[in-house]
């Protein structure tokens, strides 16, 4: 997709039906951004992600209800609605054949597999400290991000997205040290498959850009949200360890209701001379 303005409907496109998936499709408010009939949109679109538009909102819909389900104790009828299904009937069915299972026996089976992770863990409940947050409040800030697809865990294609998104920096003089970098995580690598996972690359903006994101570039504005901060030391592989044990022990610990938005992750020490074992991960997780 090398044409500009095709690149950009793209990704304007891509922004109206992360932000409307829960609604019913608008073809009209689609083929507007996209200046194409809505049978063109699809084959591009198709051949893009490999999955219809319709299949692409469906499947969204269903890693967000496996997400409440997961991590809330939210009915299930609600949950049907609020991911935007009409009936729980419909919803049951499309829940089964995407995870071989009803909804209530995914809840049931997540609820059992973080008893078996707090057991594993620590087999004496008091053998352990109680997970050391803080409460804060970030307030409104925009980014310039890069969207990365797969595998959270694959490290060295990581490092190559932030090496290419660190020369784009470079490029247009907003490379610093300074700068706040940060990682936007949209999906959970437990309910998503890996290609489907998507990780942003991101770069605190401390004034308006004055030019236009090129390629696959974008801002986004982040509204005021409160988040439970957690601390991770160590490198970036053994960051999941960290993440196991905070929702593991969240309603021993936290008790705190999690609110539907992207985990953030900022980077405060990530330089060539930090050891590895010194690295520092701030971990926003998102609360009502």
């Amino acid at each position: 997709m090398q044409n500009k303005v095709q690149l950009d409907n793209y990704k304007k496109l891509m922004a109206y039906l992360d932000q409307h998936f829960k609604e019913a499709i608008n073809i009209k408010r689609i083929e507007e951004i996209c200046h194409y009939s809505y049978r063109n949109i699809n084959r591009i679109f198709q051949a893009i992600h490999g999955e219809t538009i319709g299949k692409y909102i469906k499947r969204i819909r269903l890693e967000k209800a496996a997400e409440y389900l997961k991590y809330s104790s939210i009915k299930i009828s609600d949950i049907t609605f609020e991911v935007g299904f009409e009936d729980i009937a419909a919803f049951s069915k499309a829940f089964k054949k995407r995870y071989r299972c009803t909804p209530s026996a995914f809840r049931s089976r997540c609820q059992t597999l973080q008893d078996i992770t707090r057991k594993t863990l620590f087999p004496s409940h008091n053998e352990r400290e109680q997970l050391s947050y803080k409460i804060e409040y970030l307030p409104q800030f925009e980014t310039l991000y890069l969207e990365y697809k797969g595998a959270y865990d694959n490290i060295s294609e990581l490092q190559q997205m932030w090496e290419h998104f660190f020369t784009y920096l470079e490029q247009k003089n907003l490379y610093s040290e300074q700068a706040i970098f940060m990682g936007e995580c949209l999906d959970d690598d437990a309910i998503s498959d890996a290609i489907h996972c998507r990780y942003r690359l991101s770069l605190l903006l401390d004034r308006p850009l004055d030019f236009q994101p090129d390629g696959l570039f974008q801002t986004k504005r982040h509204p005021q949200q409160k988040y439970a901060k957690f601390i991770h030391q160590g490198s970036h592989e053994t960051c999941p360890e960290t993440y196991q044990k905070i929702y593991a022990f969240w309603m021993f610990d936290v008790g705190l209701e999690l609110k539907d938005a992207p985990t953030l992750e900022f980077y405060p020490n990530d330089l060539p001379s930090t050891p590895i074992n010194e690295l520092i991960t701030e971990i926003y997780i998102p609360i009502e």
